[in-house]
């Protein structure tokens, strides 16, 4: 309920925020002034249809031990704003997890669908909605992580705003609306030039910091889309290091939503 109300006090805000000011928002609450960054942040990525990521994962153990495995990742766009995207996450190298798949549908405020194929079994496993908060095939990076961040699975409050690198940043506290989050709460830092995510520390379910996550070497798409090529995440509570390095991106590829099922998932190569 508190999420209805918030969007319905900030929507003319946040639909406008592009041309107006943040000083002429010093008057709104903080929570629609969080809200109005959110949502702007989200405006600005729709329509991008479907993408296909080849991206290579760095695992680093507290020791600085390294090992590296590839991947490819489709993502298609749900316009439906009640309803989150779908992704396919298959990996490729090393031969011990090569064929392994993740298949996540995201909703709002219900758990997300998940389910992990694992060749070696040759089976189907779904994923728990209390299992989520869980580490993805042994990285930094949690099943929810990878779930499509909807706007709407949040509640939203402005912080402050402060320089974040060459650039100047709002610093917004994000609440997760939903069950059997890991996560307490998520402070995120969102450049006030192209509204994107440059850094989220995640808040473990004791209220302590446990992870953050640094997204860098920005390229744009299609003169539009913007897309982190590097996102790094380091456990403040193990020492151990995940980075995602995209290789490769490609918008509109073709891909189909029936590309993205269950069924489907013994198949992918």
């Amino acid at each position: 309920m508190m999420l209805k109300h918030l969007l319905s006090a900030a929507t003319a805000v946040a639909l406008t925020l592009t041309s107006v000011s943040l000083p002429a928002l010093a008057n709104e609450t903080p929570e629609a002034r969080g809200l109005a960054v959110a949502t702007e942040w989200d405006k600005r990525d729709q329509g991008f249809g479907d993408t296909q990521s080849v991206m290579k994962m760095v695992l680093e153990n507290r020791n600085g031990e390294q090992s590296v495995r590839s991947m490819i990742q489709k993502i298609f766009e749900i316009p439906d704003p009640d309803t989150g995207d779908k992704s396919l996450t298959v990996f490729q190298k090393p031969r011990d997890v090569k064929g392994t798949a993740f298949l996540s549908f995201a909703k709002i405020l219900d758990p997300d669908d998940q389910w992990l194929y694992l060749p070696a079994l040759k089976r189907v496993k779904r994923i728990s909605s209390k299992n989520k908060s869980g580490p993805f095939v042994g990285s930094e990076f949690a099943y929810e992580d990878l779930s499509a961040q909807e706007l709407k699975k949040y509640t939203y409050k402005w912080l402050r705003e402060e320089p974040c690198g060459d650039l100047q940043c709002a610093v917004i506290e994000q609440i997760p609306t939903y069950e059997n989050s890991g996560y307490t709460r998520q402070i995120v830092w969102y450049d006030l030039s192209e509204y994107r995510q440059q850094k989220i520390d995640y808040f473990d379910r004791k209220g302590e910091l446990l992870k953050t996550l640094t997204f860098s070497d920005f390229r744009q798409y299609l003169d539009q889309y913007w897309r982190a090529h590097d996102m790094y995440v380091e456990n403040h509570q193990t020492g151990k290091k995940t980075r995602l390095v995209f290789e490769e991106i490609k918008f509109r590829t073709g891909l189909k939503e029936s590309d993205l099922t269950k069924n489907s998932l013994k198949r992918v190569k």
